[in-house]
This record gives C-alpha cells, structure tokens and sequence, in this order.
C-alpha cells in the first residue's frame, strides 16, 4: 500500500517503520513545515492517510484528505469537536474515516474490562470512582483520549455518574467523574480507574511500555480499512 502519513513526530516516525517493514511504502511525509508538499502529492496512487499531528492541525489534515477521496485513519485527540464535521464530510465524499482515542488492542481490551467493571458497580454506592492518567510532558491535551473513552464508559454504566471533569477543577461532587492528568517523562501512558470506599479499593490499570503498540495498530487497522467506507471504529476492526 502506498500511506500517506499526516504528522511526521516520534508516533509518525515510529508508524512509518512498521509500514516499511510489513512491505508498504510511504508516500509522504507530512509536518508543519512542509505541509505545501500536499498539493504535489498524486493523491490517486495514495491507498490510506494515517494522521498523528496536533490538536491545532488535526482537522484541517483530516479534512483535506477525506475531500480528496482518501481514507484516513486517526489518533490525534483534542480535537473531538469538530468530529461531527468529518464524519460529514466522510459519507458525501463517499470514503472511510477511522477514529480512535488508542490504537493497542490491548487498551482496546482494558477499555472493555472497564464497562464490565462499572456495570457491576453500578449498585455499589458506598464506592467512589476516580481517574488517573500519566502521560509524557510533549502530549500537548489533558485528559488523554484513552481517559475520555474510559470516563465515558464508566459515565454509560453508572447512572449516578454523569459526566467527568479535571481534579482541580473545584469541589467535589458524586455526579462528576475527576480525572487527574500528570505529565512525566519517558511515560508513554499509563491509565488507572479506582473505586474507593471506607471498606476497601478496587483498582484496574494499564501501561504501556513504548509506542510501538499504538503503531503497529494503526498500521493494521490501515492495512484493514483500504476497501472499506463510512465511519468506522475500533470495535468494527476488533469485531468486539
């Protein structure tokens, strides 16, 4: 296949070897100082963009290439507001557009041990729920995309729990999930749900070792998506 890669840093760096060495090739490479080179790309001969920038570039990146018929897979967040846009733009330009908060299929899988988890807790009211994220300090957004996924599975589960807000963001309250988000260096993420009572602490996490299950993940769900159309997510490539 031939990718196009929307977001040339450490993520973007690490996808573009995983690509190569399943047989693809790179069609090019694109970051804030050279992102002129678009309009000389032979977008017909691109199967699929795989776009990791910034919040601040993410949609204009995603915009451009769905107008120009290419499919994209994402996992830039922090820019969720404007995703009703793209999905838009998705069905009248007749392509595919591919969003997830994480890519590792192990996170995928913490993401269903969390919905199970809060639905049994749902009747358990002596528990409160928290939040934990750490990140490195270059991700610019706070919380993670992974955080949001988590929160609103729990949100969907626990009817008490109605939506989630940042630790320091004022008084605590039973209704509002906080979540607290620290940036450490080399962490490549870390996320831990906790529910606490005055009896005892449940608690489930996951940590990732490096990035590269985020890349090779993106790189499949590529790899899966080049036919397809519509709007599509991690539990259509995971079949959950």
């Amino acid at each position: 296949m031939n990718i196009l890669l929307l977001g040339y840093g450490k993520m973007g760096k690490i996808i573009g070897e995983i690509a190569e060495s399943r047989g693809h090739h790179i069609a090019g490479k694109i970051n804030i100082e050279n992102r002129q080179d678009l309009e000389s790309l032979d977008c017909k001969s691109i199967d699929v963009a795989i776009e990791f920038s910034q919040p601040n570039a993410a949609f204009e990146n995603i915009s451009w290439a769905i107008r120009k018929g290419i499919p994209v897979v994402s996992g830039t967040t922090g820019w969720l507001d404007k995703k009703p846009d793209i999905e838009r733009l998705t069905k009248e330009n007749k392509t595919a557009f591919f969003y997830a908060s994480n890519f590792s299929v192990g996170v995928n899988i913490f993401f269903k041990v969390n919905k199970f988890l809060a639905s049994l807790m749902k009747e358990q009211g002596d528990y409160n729920v928290s939040l934990e994220e750490i990140h490195h300090t270059e991700k610019k957004d706070a919380p993670s995309g992974t955080a949001i996924t988590l929160a609103e599975g729990i949100i969907d589960n626990i009817p008490k729990v109605q939506n989630w807000k940042m630790s320091d963001d004022g008084a605590e309250s039973e209704q509002s999930l906080p979540i607290t988000s620290k940036r450490i260096d080399p962490a490549p993420g870390t996320h831990i749900v906790r529910y606490q009572s005055e009896i005892d602490d449940i608690e489930i996490s996951h940590t990732a070792h490096s990035r590269k299950g985020f890349a090779l993940g993106a790189v499949l769900v590529s790899e899966w998506i080049k036919e397809k159309k519509g709007v599509l997510t991690m539990d259509d490539f995971l079949s959950f």
